[in-house]
């Protein structure tokens, strides 16, 4: 994997330009990394089926995660540390690898190649597709009423 290039696409707040300048950007002069920026609604689907994998190495409570999703979509595996809904949007070693450091992400992206991209496909089918996720609020706003009426 020694010459595998790293594509970065990432929104850069205005708040966090500084930052962005003078930390994070130095570091990305390397000839495999480049910087994409924000990418948008029409590229993302090309952008994600077309990557190795999508490293997703969240350090904080991530509420949802949707890039991992849309990442599912397109049959690409994700590898994340457990930080928020990780675990619960991830299956282990089908969908995705879920580390705790770098070193258990080196190895993780060993082993993507034994996933296959059809089943991550079929799994965010059966998890996390509009019509999927429309019926589960149905089914919650249904037992809510039924708990209130019995109340």
């Amino acid at each position: 994997m020694a010459g595998m290039p790293l594509k970065i696409a990432a929104k850069v707040d205005k708040a966090d330009e500084e930052y962005f300048n003078t930390v994070i950007k130095p570091l990305l002069k390397h000839p495999l990394v480049e910087f994409i920026g924000e990418v948008g609604e029409g590229e993302k689907g090309e952008f994600l089926a077309n990557a190795y994998a999508l490293l997703f190495p969240i350090d904080w409570p991530e509420p949802f995660g949707l890039v991992m999703i849309e990442a599912m979509a397109c049959g690409t595996p994700v590898i994340a540390r457990p930080c928020g809904a990780v675990t619960e949007v991830l299956e282990h070693g089908v969908t995705g690898f879920i580390i705790k450091d770098v070193r258990e992400g080196v190895i993780a992206l060993e082993k993507v190649k034994t996933l296959d991209r059809r089943r991550i496909r079929k799994v965010f089918e059966k998890r996390f597709t509009s019509r999927r996720m429309a019926q589960d609020y149905v089914q919650i706003y249904q037992r809510t009423v039924h708990l209130r009426r019995a109340a």
